[in-house]
């Protein structure tokens, strides 16, 4: 996944910062040349690629949003060639997860409506005829809406539609489980995307598209084998018997027991809740312990119930 290295904070918005990867200027120069013969000016190219900028990142802001209303962490928002990545901690319920993610589509199909209109009343004022560059570009902007709502919405982990259907899967076979399926699934959609890809690069009108698809489909693919191993580590955890008397502030799961924690100093592994947090090996103390189901650390008291009033 891309993160902020390499990238240019452009500005922030209700305490999150938006960051554009310089990559994503190289890219934008090279579409808007591309696609000189739509308009008859450069400017509406610009423009559009513009339009293509702010669909995508109100998408990634629903994100961001919805996390917060479920009570999640929210982070920074990426921009790169691929699209925008919304870093987000939604607690790990399958209804928080589920909402944190349908979140970003339903923009796109709040869009929908809107662009609608306003595509119908420039052909009702004759914009085709008298402004063909405004009327083309408004056009053009409906279907990059619709185009990035229907790719996003397939069923492929990590898309939205794939996580949208790990979230679903959550409810009646669990966390782990939930994630194996969807990266299972993402595997066959990944196959179908180097296919399509293939068939793109080999027409020559159509062969940037292939290469493009072909890196998206490589992107997907590396994320759906991080995806298949999380889902191992959380079974192997799952399969653990839990030490009573704690349990995660964020998820509310008992820890797992055994030397699970890996000290960053010395290397050694440790019981974290044996020892108060602090490594047996080195002496090093830690202020905040990671649960190893839902990932989030928080300081070890947090772990501790709370004591009677």
């Amino acid at each position: 996944m891309p993160t902020n290295r390499g990238a240019f904070k452009i500005f922030t918005l209700a305490g999150i910062a938006v960051y554009v990867h310089w990559s994503w200027f190289l890219v934008a120069i090279y579409s808007i040349q591309f696609r000189t013969h739509e308009y008859s000016s450069l400017i509406w190219n610009v423009l559009e690629y513009l339009s293509l900028f702010a669909i995508v990142l109100t998408h990634e802001f629903g994100h961001q949003l919805a996390c917060r209303q479920v009570g999640g962490q929210t982070h920074d928002i990426v921009l790169w060639p691929l699209g925008g990545v919304a870093y987000v901690s939604p607690p790990q319920r399958p209804g928080a997860q589920l909402w944190s993610i349908a979140a970003g589509p339903l923009v796109n199909v709040a869009l929908i409506p809107l662009l609608t209109g306003l595509m119908l009343a420039a052909a009702n004022l004759g914009w085709n005829d008298t402004h063909p560059d405004a009327s083309e570009w408004i056009h053009n902007i409906w279907v990059i809406n619709l185009v990035l709502l229907i790719f996003n919405l397939m069923p492929v982990y990590p898309l939205d539609g794939g996580q949208i259907l790990r979230s679903l899967l959550w409810f009646p076979f669990g966390r782990a489980n939930s994630l194996l399926a969807a990266s299972i699934i993402g595997f066959i959609g990944v196959a179908a995307l180097f296919i399509l890809a293939a068939i793109f690069f080999l027409d020559s009108e159509s062969r940037s598209s292939g290469v493009w698809l072909g890196i998206m489909a490589a992107f997907i693919l590396m994320n759906c084998w991080g995806g298949l191993k999380q889902a191992r580590a959380l079974a192997k955890i799952a399969k653990i018997p839990r030490r009573e008397g704690f349990a995660c502030p964020s998820c509310k799961t008992p820890p797992p027991l055994g030397a699970l924690w890996r000290c960053g100093k010395c290397g050694q592994q440790f019981d974290t809740f044996l020892t108060q947090a602090t490594c047996p090996h080195c002496g090093t103390q830690y202020s905040a312990t990671q649960c190893l189901d839902c990932g989030t650390a928080r300081p070890f008291n947090d772990w501790l119930p709370a004591p009677p009033a």
